[in-house]
């Protein structure tokens, strides 16, 4: 259940879930959530590790499909490789973006490579607008550059404008994703985007976000409205955050395994073309079978948007 301090923003708690069937690793969910389902287009928000791959065995999930959302990938410590039915093979590391966009229909898969000691980082879902969520497969790479903020530490803007830097991959809504940086002790104040939301996730520290304590693994939510944030590192470590905002959505989303939809039939529809092996393409490389779709739920699949 989500909470609010005595600060501007709420806190949504982490959950944990096992990802990636059969050889599933563990995730902390705070995104969505039954209050909240989207920040701006962010619509998921997993984080793991850091995870001993000679312990977990790292991570390992085999070819799957998505639509109507594209997916971001961004690492603290560890490498992935990921392939797709697009025919892009890509690696990413500490401080990379990939950008995977799956609009009417592709599949993945992604692994951590051989090399892989420590396996840590963010996976994170948005959410198409009904406008573009058709729209081809696509895929993008990006090397963010560090950028002072000021008061100390600095961002890695991979999505967005912050602190003076813009990051060159397109978007289809106005968005906002950067990793944050504050020594032990530090305070800075960021110029944002008012007609933007926020959210902040606390990978190591303990923050105050707007007046918000925030712990690691929590996930601090601002609404639309401030100019400026004020962000204190109240730990005597380092702290590593990541900035996710975006204008409100506005349209309510389905989201069931890998889809993201408008209807229950949509869902379907996509599972069903999914096992027949059609739509999504082959992904090719990988040493091993694709992930079969669960079974649907007896409940009707329905669209859901913020409750507040």
């Amino acid at each position: 259940m989500s909470t609010t301090g005595n600060g501007a923003a709420e806190v949504l708690p982490p959950r944990d879930v096992p990802l990636g069937g059969a050889r599933a690793m563990t995730v902390r969910r705070t995104l969505p959530q039954r209050e909240r389902t989207l920040i701006g287009a962010w619509c998921f928000v997993d984080h793991y590790g850091p995870d001993d791959v000679a312990v977990t065995g790292g991570m390992d999930v085999p070819p799957h499909p998505h639509i109507g959302l594209q997916t971001a990938t961004w690492l603290f410590s560890g490498k992935l490789r990921h392939r797709d039915s697009n025919g892009v093979h890509e690696d990413v590391l500490p401080g990379e973006l990939n950008l995977m966009t799956a609009g009417r229909g592709i599949a993945h898969s992604e692994t951590s490579t051989p090399e892989t000691t420590v396996l840590h980082g963010v996976q994170l879902w948005i959410a198409l607008p009904d406008a573009h969520r058709h729209t081809g497969r696509a895929f993008h790479h990006h090397v963010p550059r560090p950028v002072p903020l000021p008061g100390g530490g600095e961002a890695r803007v991979f999505l967005g404008t912050l602190a003076g830097e813009t990051s060159p991959v397109p978007t289809f809504s106005p968005l906002l994703g950067a990793e944050i940086h504050l020594p032990a002790g530090a305070t800075t104040t960021l110029d944002l985007d008012p007609a933007f939301e926020h959210g902040l996730l606390v990978d190591a520290g303990e923050i105050r976000f707007a007046g918000t304590p925030l712990r690691p693994d929590e996930l601090g939510h601002l609404p639309t409205g401030h100019p400026t944030a004020t962000l204190t590192n109240t730990s005597a470590e380092p702290a590593r955050l990541v900035l996710l905002g975006g204008t409100p959505f506005g349209e309510e989303i389905v989201m069931w395994w890998n889809f993201v939809a408008r209807t229950g039939e949509e869902i379907v529809q996509a599972r069903l073309d999914w096992e027949k092996g059609d739509r999504f393409g082959e992904v090719t490389g990988y040493p091993g079978d694709r992930l079969p779709a669960p079974e649907l739920p007896n409940a009707t699949l329905k669209a859901r948007g913020n409750r507040h």
